[in-house]
């Protein structure tokens, strides 16, 4: 039995109990308890999260639409790349409760995302998965097999090949 197997991975709905919900961070926090739900109506961005009981949140991310351009990328992936806006997919945030860090919970979730991700790129087409790391997160990406885009560092990409080979 997967330690994960009694995880609920769902849509944010009101019925997501978002004011307990605590990572460290609190950009992530106030994101989650303030402003997702208004994302979520304003279809900016699409909340998922996990929980036990459908109720307390134990995790969270967001998917959105984005686009990178090629001459921002390093320079052996961006010549293959035509010069114009590349379609991308944006993990805008992502993050566990302190209760169940240090347990592979983020992995899990990042996996999750990047399989969301995929997934939609057969529907709407996207390149990669794009990713802004927050405080103390860009080891974790790159860790994963994100990579960095050389002129910014906290910001890394994962692309879609890349994903499909890892996820197999």
């Amino acid at each position: 039995m997967n330690l994960y197997d009694d995880l609920r991975i769902e849509p944010l709905t009101t019925a997501h109990d978002r004011s307990s919900f605590s990572c460290g961070v609190p950009e992530l926090d106030l994101y989650l308890q303030r402003q997702a739900r208004q994302d979520v109506d304003r279809h900016l961005a699409t909340v998922f999260v996990f929980s036990r009981d459908g109720v307390r949140v134990d995790a969270f991310y967001t998917l959105s639409a984005r686009s990178v351009l090629a001459e921002h990328l390093p320079a052996n992936l961006a010549a293959k790349l035509p010069r114009y806006q590349i379609p991308a997919t944006l993990l805008g945030r992502m993050a566990v409760d302190e209760a169940h860090r240090g347990r592979g919970l983020g992995t899990y979730v990042l996996l999750h995302a990047l399989k969301r991700a995929l997934n939609a790129s057969t529907q709407v087409a996207s390149w990669a998965v794009v990713v802004d790391a927050k405080q103390g997160a860009r080891e974790f990406y790159l860790k994963n097999g994100f990579i960095s885009f050389p002129s910014q560092p906290e910001r890394l990409f994962i692309t879609m090949k890349a994903i499909q080979n890892w996820l197999g």
